[in-house]
């Protein structure tokens, strides 16, 4: 593949690699790490609503509609946590499976034969971003997709930037949040909402699959590393765009698919990492009580 492309298809995987690894390490310290999943599966309805409207899968429709949809799953889940005395874990399998299966239900009714559930939703098109067409810069064509994915990833850094401490309160110390006047749900939706935009953003073009595995894997690997935030931030983005680029190679090896591959190096760092921390804490036991 030309080199072009390829560098196409790797700054694409590493945009929505640093944006959902920035909003993950959030969503992990909060427990809160399937809400992407969850975000993920249950647009589905969404968008075979807007190719009912639209008419196609080209359509603007398609991302408006998963983006009401994104929306409604996180006021669903909060609500049925706070009303319903219920556990985040539950209601995010309550929700996403629901809505999901609402939309397997549009597709075998008004959608047979068009393959929203997998291409749209599951798998995305990462290889075919190179083939899009784009704005001119540079003398250069950028695709669409890489343009969206770069307002995407600044409109979240702005927001992690500037809202920080609401965010860090929020995270570790919701009480004292609250008691120095800051808004718990206020900071709460307004993370959800940044969940919402990158994982509709995201799923077109590297799929469900990978945005997952994007929001947790790598802010696990790093959480396995540091206690810190910041650092934690720091490293989280490192493994997403390390694995983003291995992972491309890999898939162009062995000649499969290029978000299962990224995933699977993802999944394997935080192996390397976790084997590691075992390995180290085994051996400095082991000097505690011999005195080696």
């Amino acid at each position: 593949m030309d080199f072009k492309f390829e560098l196409i298809i790797i700054i694409t995987a590493c945009l929505v690699a640093v944006s959902s690894s920035i909003i993950g390490c959030f969503l992990i310290l909060r427990k809160m790490a399937m809400v992407g999943d969850a975000i993920s599966h249950s647009v589905l309805p969404g968008i075979v609503i807007a190719f009912m409207l639209g008419g196609k899968l080209g359509s603007w429709y398609l991302l408006v509609g998963a983006a009401v949809f994104g929306i409604i799953t996180t006021f669903l889940i909060e609500f049925f946590n706070k009303k319903g005395g219920m556990q985040h874990d539950a209601t995010i399998g309550v929700v996403f499976t629901s809505l999901f299966a609402f939309g397997i239900i549009l597709v075998t009714v008004y959608a047979r034969d068009v393959d929203i559930d997998q291409d749209c939703v599951l798998y995305g098109e990462l290889d075919h971003v190179a083939f899009e067409e784009g704005i001119t810069m540079f003398g250069q064509i950028i695709p669409y997709t890489i343009v969206r994915l770069s307002v995407m990833l600044l409109c979240i850094i702005t927001m992690v930037v500037m809202g920080y401490r609401g965010l860090f309160l929020t995270t570790f110390d919701p009480a004292y949040a609250a008691t120095i006047g800051i808004s718990v749900m206020a900071w709460h939706y307004v993370l959800m909402a940044s969940v919402s935009l990158s994982t509709v953003l995201s799923f077109g073009s590297v799929g469900a699959i990978l945005v997952v595995a994007f929001l947790i894997t790598p802010p696990a690997t790093a959480y396995l590393l540091t206690d810190k935030l910041k650092q934690m931030i720091f490293l989280s983005v490192g493994f997403g765009i390390t694995g983003s680029v291995i992972g491309y190679y890999f898939a162009t090896a062995i000649d499969g698919a290029t978000s299962a591959a990224i995933a699977s190096v993802l999944g394997m760092q935080f192996i390397l990492v976790f084997v590691g921390k075992m390995v180290e804490k085994k051996y400095f036991n082991k000097v505690a009580v011999t005195g080696e």
